[in-house]
């Protein structure tokens, strides 16, 4: 097996897999002590069991510039081929700025081909290819040199198994006519919204049942600088401060040192120097906004007065429709979402793009009262009225 270390060498291979249709990549990469992936290992492999399948090293490679891979990326004559590409993506869009076009995602045209809600690499490989993976390797620190040959094999199996899984799942989504449902889902990983986080919009992540405005205010603040800390140091937010932590800090809102240092969830290192500094100067922030300022609570959804009956009844169509096409019902609408349509809601995503098609249309029908639902053994039927 080749590994690459230069820039001239991944060129050449980039260029080689321009005349190809398509080329499998896959990732190894670090984030438990960083904000940001530390990409560690990139795998490609050209098609056909003969064609070349490489592993790009830019630690060893330290020098080598990845602007041949990004090159490639934008050629749009060559399918980039990925399975459960987001955090891959995310390392390239936020490494080189770059997403790959045309993409391919195994892991959402799985779900589309009826295996199931986000299945695994290992099961597609099994199932399609008839291989089985050596997981020995699976928790490698792949930062660490040498990689061991056992290492490299693991690290190029996620790519040379995927060509099998990918031309076997091009074929059926071109005989169901599914591709484009495909593309609506790839939309959304080629999206830099879905990478960029902003540090004012952080605190709609922590998990709360307080809707007081004071405290919200607090924890946005706190939130904020939580993210900015962490995105500017590069250390994960929980190396900040824990969400229980930033709770406990909103609700007692220490203002000195000493307060602080009462924290019963704080970890040693908020307790002290820019972190400590950082926190009282964010409750701060937050105790003094104005009342116009405060956040609020979006509960319009907790107000919704559903209707029990055709709540159930929406769910029985979601299983027989999801049924008929061999696609996961959550992947189509989440029950949250039949609550909502039950209440009256229509901005939802299930009534649009593929999953209107599949499912929305007959849901706003039977909404209407134009259909109804009947059963002959195990099987539900539409039946129009």
């Amino acid at each position: 097996m080749r590994t690459i270390t230069t820039t001239e060498d991944l060129a050449a291979f980039c260029q080689a897999a321009k005349s190809q249709p398509y080329v499998t990549v896959d990732t190894e990469f670090l984030r438990e002590r960083t904000y940001w992936s530390k990409l560690c290992l990139i795998q490609l492999a050209l098609p056909g069991k003969s064609g070349e399948a490489v592993l790009v090293d830019p630690i060893e490679g330290e020098g080598m510039s990845l602007e041949p891979l990004y090159d490639l990326f934008r050629h749009k004559a060559t399918v980039k081929v990925f399975h459960a590409a987001r955090q891959d993506l995310e390392i390239f869009f936020v490494e080189g700025g770059v997403f790959p076009e045309p993409l391919f995602d195994t892991q959402i045209a799985a779900m589309v081909c009826g295996y199931g809600e986000q299945v695994g690499y290992e099961t597609l490989v099994r199932k399609i290819a008839r291989e089985n993976l050596d997981k020995t390797s699976r928790f490698t620190d792949w930062s660490r040199r040498p990689l061991s040959e056992a290492q490299k094999e693991y690290a190029l199996a996620d790519v040379t198994h995927l060509r099998v899984v990918y031309e076997s799942m091009a074929a059926q989504l071109q005989k169901s006519g599914r591709a484009k449902w495909v593309a609506e889902e790839l939309a959304v990983l080629t999206d830099p919204e879905t990478y960029t986080v902003r540090p004012e919009e952080a605190w709609l992540r922590v998990k709360t049942r307080t809707t007081s405005g004071r405290f919200l205010a607090v924890v946005r603040e706190l939130a904020r600088f939580r993210e900015e800390y962490a995105q500017r140091n590069n250390v994960p937010r929980s190396r900040v401060m824990k969400d229980d932590a930033l709770l406990e800090l909103a609700s007692t809102r220490p203002t000195n040192h000493e307060e602080l240092g009462r924290s019963r969830l704080l970890l040693r290192e908020g307790r002290r120097g820019d972190v400590a500094d950082g926190i009282l100067a964010a409750i701060k922030v937050g105790m003094e906004a104005k009342p116009e300022d405060l956040p609020k609570v979006d509960q319009s959804r907790d107000q919704l007065q559903v209707n029990p009956a055709l709540a159930d009844l929406l769910r029985v169509l979601l299983k027989a429709k999801s049924e008929d096409l061999g696609v996961a019902p959550r992947l189509i609408a989440p029950a949250s979402e039949l609550d909502q349509m039950a209440a009256g809601m229509r901005d939802l995503s299930c009534l649009k793009g593929w999953r209107m098609e599949a499912f929305g249309n007959e849901a706003l029908r039977l909404c209407k009262g134009e259909i109804a639902l009947t059963a002959k053994g195990s099987t539900v039927r539409v039946v129009a009225l």
